[in-house]
């Protein structure tokens, strides 16, 4: 139980202490690059989707 408890109070002093938290705002920033990266790549993967759904639809209508 004392091992528990030194783990614990280690893990608080180094995120108090020795963690480089950011500032509000460059977690806005980075927040905000992270947001619209993600907006471009589910764009991006949609119209490949749809590319490929249209291509496999020409495909099998040769066959229909």
């Amino acid at each position: 139980m004392a091992n528990k408890g030194t783990y614990i109070k280690e893990s608080y002093d180094e995120l108090m202490n020795k963690v480089s938290w950011p500032s509000w705002s460059e977690l806005q920033s980075s927040s905000i690059v992270v947001a619209i990266a993600s907006a471009i790549i589910a764009l991006i993967i949609y119209v490949m989707d749809s590319a490929f759904s249209n291509v496999m639809n020409l495909f099998y209508s040769f066959f229909s």
